[in-house]
């Protein structure tokens, strides 16, 4: 791998891990001190960051983490429960029993994760969880859509989990989810999909809040 798609890698898990928040500037300079590279990875990295939307690139500004409004946010949840669902129905028509078997073992993976109630644990099976689904559809082009936008809402799913109970109730939900693909009931595995992965209400409330609390802690 090069340094590059490296230094990308590290930095977007900063992001969503909330080390970086939206907003938050991305000097080329200390980036260039902190990973011990020079500044040519580093502006490839900022450039391919900001070709998935988690990063802006301004004009003598520098470079800066991407801020989402929050009707911007709801519009992105929106258009990612739409996806997952059509991932989910094709999923579950053309799973193979080895892709099946790879999303149990995710889904047990979540279990151990919701036990420990270890949200960061879960967070990464969760999105093993998800990528078995992207996968399992067999559309290279709906899955690469998917995992673009489930990219760039990597810190504000991840938020959600920290939420009291959530990670118990996305794991019922996958439970619904799982044995609609495996059964293969193609409309109900897009029905829970769907409401699995859509912000809305009292979820986008907390969402909200548990975001501005992580960057009142910053401050």
């Amino acid at each position: 791998m090069r340094m590059s798609d490296k230094l990308r890698e590290k930095i977007e898990e900063q992001i969503a891990t909330g080390e970086l928040l939206p907003g938050c500037a991305l000097d080329e300079a200390t980036l260039v001190v902190q990973h011990g590279v020079s500044r040519t990875p580093v502006r490839e990295a900022l450039i391919q960051l900001a070709a998935d939307g988690l990063v802006e690139i301004r004009h003598r500004r520098g470079a800066v983490v991407t801020s989402i409004s929050p009707a911007r946010l709801l519009e992105m949840f929106e258009v990612m429960a739409e996806l997952e669902a059509m991932c989910g129905r094709l999923a579950s028509r053309r799973m193979s029993e080895p892709e099946r078997a790879d999303l149990l073992a995710a889904h047990q993976a979540c279990e151990q994760a919701r036990a420990d109630l270890d949200s960061d644990a879960y967070f990464y099976c969760n999105e093993r969880f998800h990528a078995a689904i992207y996968s399992g559809s067999h559309n290279s082009f709906l899955g690469e859509q998917a995992l673009q936008l489930h990219r760039r809402l990597r810190p504000y799913r991840r938020l959600q989990l920290r939420v009291r109970n959530r990670m118990g109730t996305s794991y019922k939900e996958h439970e619904a989810i799982v044995q609609a693909i495996v059964s293969g009931d193609a409309e109900v595995a897009a029905q829970n999909l769907r409401a699995h992965v859509v912000v809305q209400g009292e979820r986008f409330g907390d969402l909200l809040a548990s975001l501005a609390e992580m960057q009142s802690t910053t401050v």
